[in-house]
């Protein structure tokens, strides 16, 4: 049976409320097989969900679109699985076609109407599987400087050691515990660039709590994930059904827009591809304005 618990805290990933004030309000839905799923909601209107990228976690939504997004839409952001106060299963909840299949059920569970999808980098990844995995349940999907297609990346070398199972639990939790205090506020700032973190995502987003050692062994096991999953998605990216915008910045110096959004884009079938010149990676920051008119226009006329 499918619960929806407002408060609490998932097993697996214990949190000390009093030690992080700035975690956004979650809301979460208990899905059989163990599943938890936590989410925030804001706003009125048809339904639109938020998916975030890689080392992050719902805030990464809270504290940049979802406001303006809310003044139109009911508005869910979703912690994915492994992060935030989300709950996976070690090793095989990792690739986006089966995050896109638990945040589809969770979705259903909450009893959304057809959302429009929106996904950051990773989270577009697993937007864009949605669309492929279940057209009919969304009403379109606006990418966000998405991950496309197979490539080595950065993460992978930094983090996916901790998806080896035994040796990367011990590595999150002593070498790479200390690692993880130091590398990740660098990625999180290269992020944005060439603009700056925004003031207030730098002075209330929760980046200790964020690289906790469950939720950086999930983001390596993420990346593992990804060359299977992406070559994946791929071979299907002309089978898709569902309606597909796609905006990323023509700095973007984590995830090359000519390479992932310009090709996926070519691929799916009427996909529109926006380049947004002088932004990096972090478009839900740079340009809020144009993800909600992107948004607004995967609604019926």
């Amino acid at each position: 049976m499918l619960q929806l618990v407002q408060g609490g805290v998932p097993p697996l990933l214990p949190l000390a409320r009093a030690a992080t004030p700035n975690l956004a309000p979650r809301r979460f839905v208990d899905m059989p097989g163990g599943h938890r799923i936590a989410y925030t909601e804001a706003g009125r209107g048809p339904d639109l969900v938020l998916i975030h990228g890689a080392l992050l976690a719902l805030e990464d939504m809270w504290l940049g679109p979802m406001t303006a997004l809310a003044r139109h839409f009911r508005v869910i952001a979703f912690d994915r699985p492994g992060h935030g106060e989300s709950t996976r299963a070690r090793l095989v909840d990792a690739s986006p076609w089966r995050q896109a299949e638990i945040l589809g059920d969770a979705m259903r569970a909450l009893g959304l109407t057809r959302p429009v999808v929106i996904g950051h980098s990773f989270g577009g990844a697993v937007a864009l599987s949605l669309a492929m995995s279940r057209p009919e349940a969304i009403a379109g999907v606006v990418a966000l400087a998405p991950i496309c297609f197979p490539e080595l990346r950065l993460e992978q070398v930094l983090f996916g050691p901790r998806a080896v199972p035994v040796a990367g639990d011990a590595l999150a939790h002593s070498a790479g515990a200390a690692a993880d205090s130091a590398m990740p506020p660098l990625l999180w700032r290269a992020m944005y660039l060439p603009q700056p973190m925004p003031p207030r995502v730098a002075a209330e987003y929760p980046f200790a709590w964020t690289r906790r050692p469950g939720p950086m062994i999930a983001n390596g096991e993420d990346a593992a994930s990804l060359w299977p999953a992406l070559t994946r998605s791929a071979l299907r990216y002309a089978t898709c059904r569902a309606p597909v915008h796609i905006l990323a910045g023509d700095a973007d110096l984590v995830v090359n827009p000519h390479l992932h959004a310009a090709n996926a884009a070519r691929l799916i079938p009427g996909a529109r591809d926006d380049r947004l010149p002088g932004i990096g990676h972090m478009v839900h920051h740079a340009r809020i304005d144009a993800v909600v008119e992107a948004a607004r226009a995967m609604l019926p006329a």
